[in-house]
């Protein structure tokens, strides 16, 4: 098959790659669309290195159709699904507490498992046990489906940071990530959605989505702005798109008393922040991570996307073919585009 092998970083190569070798329970899918996260520019730049082999293949946002089972199977050759990529151990202290995915022993397509910028992709028999395969109706197109992914991960952190309806809330960054932060809001019942972000683009793309105010970090204060779009007191809930350390500094500066900050977007190996203590210790502020998404993430995602409740056909702006994966990787980092999708289907 045909694939987009990172051999080290900034080293990747299409070429051809052996075919996904199965086992009892296993499913093989042709690859519908795989699209690019700032992870997987992470992955590739060298600036994210655990749980990464070289070679391998990565790309966890993805969905397909099945071509080929192995064994007695629940699922059948020419259906279309959607698959959470992280698979848990199911037994762990952190499973049996319902933190899935910061399980230990977490086994993730497009890291430890080879990933979907590729042709096909073997589907583990554990997933398919696990329940990470969906089946997909006939109008969630694939490229819809490879965003249920970030779209759960989104989920995972709005529910960390308990974003409830009426709540007030600051998203810095208006990319991918940020983007759906503001759909998903609108959704919860935000009463006012905030986001800062430079770029003209992304500030339309934002209000599109749901944004009740755009503000140009660059251009005054984003502190004093926020200020001023609360009635001075800040706003219940921060949510940190953007993986830079500076950001979450600025951050708990947006907080209300009371408030909370979600530090959501993953920062680069070795990255470090001041944070005002005394803002958080006096103001009573909660600072929440949040990483990845568990299985239940994913459904709930599915269910928002199958139902309408959430629309992402907007979201995809770039299509390339896999031999093109350099070109649509420099797209993705340039930020012109949303999101990019691959296929070669």
């Amino acid at each position: 098959m045909k694939a987009a092998v990172l051999h080290a970083p900034n080293h990747m190569q299409v070429m051809q790659a052996a075919d996904p070798v199965t086992e009892v329970g296993d499913l093989v899918l042709r690859v519908g669309a795989a699209t690019i996260c700032g992870t997987d520019i992470r992955v590739y730049r060298g600036r994210k290195t655990a749980g990464i082999r070289y070679p391998s293949i990565i790309g966890h946002e993805f969905a397909g159709e099945i071509v080929a089972t192995h064994g007695p199977s629940p699922f059948l050759v020419g259906q279309r699904v959607g698959v959470c990529p992280a698979i848990p151990c199911g037994h762990c202290p952190q499973c049996q507490r319902g933190r899935e995915n910061l399980c230990p022993d977490l086994q993730a397509v497009g890291y430890q498992l080879d990933g979907a910028f590729a042709e096909y992709i073997r589907i583990p028999a554990r997933a398919v046990e696990l329940g990470n395969v969906h089946l997909l109706p006939d109008h969630v197109g694939f490229e819809e489906a490879a965003l249920i992914e970030p779209l759960a991960c989104v989920l995972n952190g709005q529910n960390k940071v308990a974003l409830r309806q009426g709540d007030t809330v600051a998203i810095l960054g208006a990319g991918p990530i940020g983007r759906l932060h503001a759909k998903l809001a609108r959704l919860r019942g935000a009463a006012k959605i905030i986001v800062s972000e430079p770029s003209p683009a992304r500030r339309l793309a934002a209000l599109r989505a749901g944004a009740d105010v755009v503000l140009d970090p660059f251009a005054g204060d984003l502190r004093s702005a926020v200020q001023g779009e609360t009635g001075g007191r800040g706003v219940d809930v921060v949510i940190c798109a953007i993986g830079l350390p500076a950001l979450a500094a600025q951050a708990v500066g947006l907080a209300a008393k009371g408030g909370r900050v979600s530090l959501f977007a993953g920062f680069s190996h070795g990255e470090m922040a001041a944070l005002d203590v005394n803002a958080i210790h006096y103001d009573e502020l909660r600072l929440t991570g949040a990483f990845g998404l568990s299985r239940r993430d994913y459904a709930d995602g599915l269910q928002m996307v199958v139902s309408g409740q959430v629309d992402l056909r907007d979201m995809v702006t770039h299509r390339y073919g896999l031999d093109a994966v350099s070109q649509a990787f420099s797209m993705a980092e340039s930020g012109a585009a949303m999101k990019v999708a691959i296929s070669d289907a």
